[in-house]
């Protein structure tokens, strides 16, 4: 099944692919690698989840933020090749949490982006190798930030941006 049939199955709601705040691109393409800039938890509504998990969020709000980043990214895709099927398979990401000093399970919070990957593009080309940190603060005190590196599958890419 495709990423974009997926997608409408899973019946999910992406927010508007954001817009750099600093001078960056959201995704550089090298060869078949897309690499993509840190993204943040974006809702639909233009607002951002914020707080330290462990101290301001719990574990389930700051896994919930990871998902959040993951549609943010869905949508910086999809707005960036006009389709997720131009992904061939999540490399890698790596996560960042705000995280109390004494919190400890940040893999556990960035399993939130990646069980939606996995959703989306299916366990294998879905889970990818993966980093887990716990940094602090985080711009504008936002509880997650996540970048990834995709491969593409060039015959379906089309960059619109």
């Amino acid at each position: 099944m495709s990423a974009e049939s997926r997608l409408l199955e899973l019946n999910l709601e992406l927010p508007a692919a954001p817009v750099p705040v600093a001078v960056y691109k959201p995704i550089v393409i090298v060869g078949n690698l897309a690499y993509m800039s840190g993204h943040g938890p974006l809702r639909s509504d233009g607002t951002l989840i914020t707080g330290q998990v462990g101290m301001d969020l719990t574990l389930a709000q700051g896994k919930e933020a990871a998902r959040q980043v993951g549609l943010a990214m869905l949508a910086t895709l999809k707005k960036q090749f006009g389709t997720l099927d131009a992904v061939k398979r999540v490399v890698k990401l790596l996560g960042m949490v705000n995280s109390a000093p004494d919190f400890y399970d940040h893999p556990k919070v960035i399993n939130g982006c990646s069980e939606l990957f996995a959703d989306v593009w299916g366990k294998d080309k879905g889970v990818g190798a993966r980093s887990a940190v716990g940094m602090g603060p985080l711009p504008g005190n936002i509880a997650v930030e996540i970048e990834g590196i995709f491969e593409l599958d060039l015959p379906k890419v089309e960059v619109l941006e």
